[in-house]
């Protein structure tokens, strides 16, 4: 921590109640050990967040995973962009390891349930300003208790995505470029780490591990 500094902060969420809480938070430089934050903006849309983003170069975010326009995953990979030393901090209310692992995966600095204590977001956000990554302790356990199943691959996301949407496999082929032959192999692929038989348990599946990207199709 540099003695004396203000350090700049956005927040990102499309409920008001949260925010507020959040602002309130990053008011309170007992609760951060010292650290002191000035709220640059308080955004309630992707999109938004993205521009402030861009426009205020904070020094953390605390970003929403679900919001209007653009999710947290785009906004988080665009504000890596734009701010590439930015702290990343999400929070979310989806606890589903798919979904969590795949913002570990992206590089958040920090990963928070919705129904956590603001105690435990306080505690760790010095420990995420000076370098670290943290965890919640509900999703480091459902991480650890997803562990034996094999991931998707960032290509075959995107393929569940657009069978999400209802796209044939020919119609994903003209979508990303590929063969029909190379969609079944990763199709294939994907039903069997999902232990799928059939579309319908696909999109149950995509469901179940939040992996349903809302702006597919």
């Amino acid at each position: 921590m540099t003695f004396g500094k203000e350090y700049k902060a956005v927040i990102a969420d499309d409920h008001g109640v949260i925010r507020g809480a959040l602002a309130r938070l990053l008011g309170d430089a007992d609760a951060l050990a010292g650290y002191r934050f000035a709220i640059a903006d308080e955004v309630a849309d992707g999109i938004r967040a993205i521009g402030s983003v861009r426009k205020h170069q904070p020094d953390l975010l605390m970003l929403d995973v679900t919001m209007p326009h653009a999710g947290g995953t785009e906004v988080l990979i665009e504000a890596r962009r734009w701010v590439p030393e930015c702290k990343i901090i999400i929070f979310t209310g989806v606890e589903a390891s798919g979904k969590i692992a795949e913002l570990v995966e992206v590089g958040a600095d920090g990963v928070f349930c919705k129904s956590d204590e603001l105690d435990e977001l306080g505690a760790a956000i010095p420990r995420i300003m000076e370098g670290g990554r943290v965890i919640c302790q509900r999703f480091t356990k459902l991480l650890e208790d997803a562990a034996d199943l094999e991931p998707l691959t960032s290509r075959e996301r995107q393929i569940l995505n657009l069978v999400v949407s209802g796209q044939t496999n020919r119609e994903i082929g003209e979508t990303l470029g590929i063969s029909i032959k190379t969609v079944d192999r990763h199709r294939t692929s994907v039903m069997r780490k999902a232990d799928a038989r059939s579309a319908a348990e696909l999109i149950a599946y995509a469901l179940r591990e939040g992996l349903v990207d809302a702006n597919a199709g």
